[in-house]
């Protein structure tokens, strides 16, 4: 089944055809599709169900929206929702390297390095019938950037059981453990029980 999912972000939709590889996921604009959402709820879940809404009113098929982000603790919950945004407040966006430095720059201080990622999943099938998965993922911050793989804050995303950071693992390994790949399967036999 083809699925469009309600994001304009390219990891994002390369992680979820892995993690559910049964089903082919494509972005709006692989479709020709000019999709942008203003993410302005208060919850992972308000801003994956808001996406997904926004996408399923422009197209009036069965879509899927992810929001995620990674909370600190000992930072009162920041990033949080955003995540993505996280050191850009008035200016330009800034780059993943970037905002790795920032959130190393806040934490220089601390020592309770402890953190999670969440991600918010919601299969839409009409605006009456959704389903959706909240998963998270525990791990702590690294003191510096270690590792090639993933995107985002997975370089400084230390995951104790591999004694490695997100970013040192295989897709596999990550995809085994990571919030995304917790809702991701939690959506997909969703997806199995109603196609």
């Amino acid at each position: 089944m083809k699925i469009i999912m309600a994001s304009n972000n390219r990891n994002k939709l390369k992680e979820l055809s892995q993690i559910v590889p049964e089903h082919s996921f494509v972005l709006p604009e692989d479709e020709g599709i000019d999709f942008n959402f203003d993410e302005t709820g208060s919850t992972y879940l308000e801003n994956s169900l808001g996406k997904a809404l926004a996408l399923y009113n422009m197209l009036k098929i069965p879509v899927i929206a992810d929001d995620s982000g990674l909370s600190v603790p000992s930072l009162g919950g920041e990033p949080g929702i955003y995540s993505a945004r996280y050191g850009s407040e008035g200016g330009a966006k800034l780059s993943d390297a970037e905002r790795n430095l920032y959130l190393l720059d806040k934490m220089k201080n601390i020592k309770d390095r402890k953190a999670f990622f969440v991600c918010s999943m919601v299969f839409l099938i009409n605006e009456y019938q959704f389903f959706t998965a909240q998963e998270t993922v525990e791990g702590e911050i690294t003191y510096k950037p270690a590792g090639e793989n993933g995107f985002g804050y997975d370089p400084l995303f230390f995951i104790k059981n591999f004694g490695k950071t997100a970013a040192e693992l295989t897709a596999e390994e990550k995809h085994s453990v990571s919030h995304r790949g917790k809702a991701g399967r939690v959506i997909a036999d969703i997806i199995k029980k109603h196609f």
